[in-house]
């Protein structure tokens, strides 16, 4: 079993930056790729990006490519999404998540993953 405990969230306006994590526990997470989704209310959870184990590899959606960046650091067993230059549109709850593979060759869909943290409010004010 893998515990993920998301961190960071919070209020901040826009055009400002918030520092997500994802600290895991239980097991290790440095042999599978991790993924940050967000849902926000009334809409379908959505893939934000994903790392690879090695954090050679990442992916972001379109919507926030150039303005967040996913790392990890699989000594402290922690994954981490700068986000930078936020929008209000950004606004949602948002979740890490271990997936089945240690890598991936584009974005994978939320069925790629098997565990889940419980999410970390983020909103962004106009």
């Amino acid at each position: 079993q893998v515990q993920l405990v998301e961190s960071g969230g919070g209020l901040v306006q826009a055009g400002g930056s918030l520092r997500l994590s994802c600290a895991a526990s239980g097991r290790t997470i440095g042999t599978y790729a991790m993924g940050w989704f967000r849902q926000a209310p009334g809409k379908e959870r959505e893939s934000v990006a994903c790392i690879s184990w090695s954090g050679g590899t990442t992916f972001y959606a379109d919507s926030v490519k150039g303005r967040f960046t996913i790392s990890r650091d699989n000594a402290k067993n922690t994954v981490y999404l700068q986000m930078n230059s936020l929008k209000p549109e950004d606004t949602a709850v948002y979740y890490c998540a271990r997936a089945y593979r240690r890598y991936y060759s584009s974005l994978p869909a939320k069925e790629e993953y098997d565990y889940w943290g419980q999410g970390t409010q983020v909103t962004v004010s106009s």
